[in-house]
């Protein structure tokens, strides 16, 4: 049952944020079992070409998370304001909501696919994510990467399975018409209870 409900969770993971890789896509059936990592501590790494972890702001297994210093205030808020948009409305279970956080042109999945998975994923469970320690950590005009501590809490509503699992997550978000739209995920898991 705990390998079922790990597998579940991870496949949640790679859900719950922007996280179908166009790749993923043309590989897997989007079942648990196809999208699930082997290993929980692994970086999902959703469609980004460059895949080294330099290329997110700071390595995901560790290191000093520090904030970018040339970020204007204004765009340091509306960057939060977005994120908290972002994780409110999937907690809430607000698909129309949620997808208007997202890229209609995202580089680590695609926008169609992201709202089938969404649209399953507030069927099948229960989830609610809280973010700790949100900090934009990389910053230009036109991309930004905003890094947070990720805690989720899965509870599968067919068996009342639960499962949690805390993580670190970097949001990448892009500047489209004058808003911040996520455009790709990382997010690697630290633990389960």
């Amino acid at each position: 049952m705990k390998i079922i409900q790990t597998t579940i969770l991870a496949a949640i993971a790679l859900t719950l944020a922007a996280c179908n890789s166009n790749e993923d896509a043309a590989q897997n059936s989007n079942s648990a079992s196809d999208i699930a990592p082997s290993n929980a501590q692994k970086t999902t790494d959703h469609g980004v070409e460059d895949k080294s972890e330099t290329s997110i702001g700071f390595e995901m297994t560790g290191g000093n998370i520090e904030e970018a210093t040339n970020v204007p205030e204004e765009e340091k808020t509306a960057l939060i304001n977005s994120f908290t948009e972002y994780m409110e409305a999937f907690n809430e279970e607000d698909v129309e909501r949620y997808m208007k956080t997202i890229s209609k042109n995202p580089e680590g999945f695609n926008y169609d696919d992201e709202k089938i998975m969404v649209e399953k994923t507030f069927h099948d469970f229960d989830t609610t994510r809280t973010a700790e320690n949100i900090t934009v950590i990389e910053y230009n005009e036109s991309q930004a990467q905003v890094f947070s501590n990720i805690h989720t809490s899965l509870e599968q509503i067919d068996s009342g399975a639960k499962l949690s699992q805390n993580g670190r997550q970097v949001t990448v978000f892009v500047k489209e018409d004058g808003n911040w739209l996520v455009s790709s995920v990382y997010y690697i898991g630290e633990s389960t209870e």
